[in-house]
């Protein structure tokens, strides 16, 4: 695209969608390959990089990361798609930086060296960081500032962590790193340096606040990338290195990660019911979905990160559904205020039945993703903690009259003069929605098919992080006191 003449838009996006869709593409092998029987790395792509500081250009997948590797392939496609018609300005620029980011969301999802991992991870922020501050609204450089300088600092101190690591172990590889033995002051020191990276990135409460302003501001494509991946590699991040490195820091301090959780949910959802721009609504409900995501990650059981595992995906689908559909009326009125909607239902009624399903979907509806997903998390969290649990679930009853109030006032009032005589959705946008609105009804109808791929890789998490966590805690005279005892009973 960069050698190619910036008058020839047509032949840049087609490039974009080839390369898109070949990507896509070339994630079906995966799929059919995988083996769900074991929790070992598969399709393994290991060089030695740069030999004087051990670092490797170490690639592979497992349960933990298949089904986020997938659904970025998914989501890039849908990007170049919703651009298509919509994106004016800066054209070559704009459809170059989305596969850019496309590049490095599939690379944080695939490095098993940590200081490849960093290169990908901070490689996704640049292009991002254009895409909100050149093509967003009218405030879009103090979003995109904001953006850029949280992420930055919480990747610096995960920078310190990772070098520390490196001095403790003489390796970033991933797998050679978890058969450290790391003192548990050193773990609390390291779980924090990465908390902070992870954290801003979900973004859990109280480091959460750029995440408004940056999808309210950014273009539909970046609000689909930002919703459906980018806040996703933070929890990614909680279960790829904080769990298996850090058990014992995991687990002292779950209760903290506990309640942020929760305080995220009820104050997400709190913040929801009282905005007035569309986009800005369903960005606070982000906060609350993935307060359910930390919720299940740190319940430390099967069914919590199993489900918040699957919340992932789950969130990524209808939220990026939501934000695309925000996005195709947005184009028409060139509005985001719900007031001045109103009516749309009788205006544009095929976008109103897409939106109606994918707002069951948030909110959680038994036979759509989201309830699964969040059946889950529940399960897991009464198992660890009741309160925590049964503050979430009163979460779930604010999703659900924030989200129904939102569409009654859209769709449902009467047909306001602004949105008269719009045209409904055309082929191009429905055949956006329908990848996502089949997978709203497939996960919450079989969710099997997708569990089944997470389960081998969740059970070996959780083995490691309470197997490793009670090993590591033994001191020397109990070990020796255990072997005397065992003896004895020989």
């Amino acid at each position: 695209m960069a050698l190619v003449n910036r008058r020839q838009e047509g032949l840049i996006k087609g490039i974009a969608l080839v390369v898109s869709v070949f990507t896509m593409l070339l994630t079906i092998p995966l799929l059919r390959g995988f083996n769900k029987g074991t929790a070992e790395l598969q399709f393994v792509e290991k060089y030695e990089w740069i030999k004087s500081w051990n670092i490797q250009y170490y690639l592979g997948i497992d349960g933990i990361s298949i089904l986020m590797v997938l659904l970025s392939a998914l989501t890039a496609i849908l990007c170049v798609l919703i651009s298509w018609n919509t994106v004016k300005d800066k054209v070559k620029e704009f459809f170059i930086a989305l596969v850019l980011v496309e590049g490095a969301m599939i690379g944080v999802f695939c490095s098993m060296d940590l200081f490849l991992f960093y290169i990908f991870w901070e490689a996704m922020l640049i292009p991002m960081y254009l895409i909100v501050g050149v093509w967003g609204g009218s405030n879009r450089i103090y979003a995109a500032i904001k953006f850029f300088l949280y992420t930055l600092v919480g990747s610096v101190l995960m920078l310190i962590g990772l070098i520390i690591l490196y001095v403790h172990g003489n390796t970033f590889e991933l797998t050679k790193l978890m058969t450290l033995q790391i003192p548990y002051n050193l773990q609390l020191l390291l779980f924090w340096l990465f908390f902070a990276a992870f954290a801003v990135k979900v973004p859990m409460f109280p480091v959460h606040t750029w995440l408004p302003d940056a999808h309210t501001e950014a273009p539909t494509a970046g609000s689909v990338v930002l919703a459906a991946i980018l806040i996703k590699m933070g929890a990614y991040g909680f279960l790829r290195f904080s769990l298996p490195l850090f058990p014992q820091a995991s687990l002292a301090l779950t209760p903290a990660m506990l309640t942020l959780s929760a305080i995220a949910i009820v104050y997400g959802g709190l913040i929801c019911m009282v905005q007035s721009d569309f986009k800005r609504l369903i960005a606070y409900s982000s906060v609350s979905h993935m307060g359910f995501v930390t919720l299940g990650i740190f319940s430390l059981n099967m069914n919590g990160v199993e489900g918040g595992l699957l919340q992932m995906v789950n969130h990524g689908v209808v939220t990026g559904a939501l934000f695309l559909c925000i996005g195709i009326v947005y184009d028409r009125t060139h509005t985001r205020q719900i007031t001045d909607y109103g009516g749309l239902a009788s205006v544009m009624p095929i976008y109103s039945a897409f939106f109606i399903v994918f707002t069951f979907a948030s909110i959680g509806l038994p036979g759509t993703n989201g309830f699964i997903g969040e059946f889950l998390i529940i399960l897991g969290g009464f198992a660890k903690s009741p309160l925590a649990a049964i503050v979430s679930c009163s979460g779930i009853i604010i999703g659900a009259i924030y989200m129904l109030w939102l569409y009654q006032r859209v769709f449902f009032t009467e047909i306001n003069e602004k949105i008269k005589g719009l045209k409904d959705v055309n082929a191009l946008e429905i055949a956006i929605l329908l990848p996502l609105l089949v997978l709203v009804f497939w996960i919450g109808v079989y969710p099997e098919t997708f569990i089944s791929m997470i389960n081998t890789s969740v059970t070996a998490l959780i083995d490691r992080v309470h197997g490793r966590a009670v090993r590591d805690s033994l001191t020397m005279s109990e070990a020796i006191k255990n072997l005397s005892h065992l003896s004895n009973l020989k």
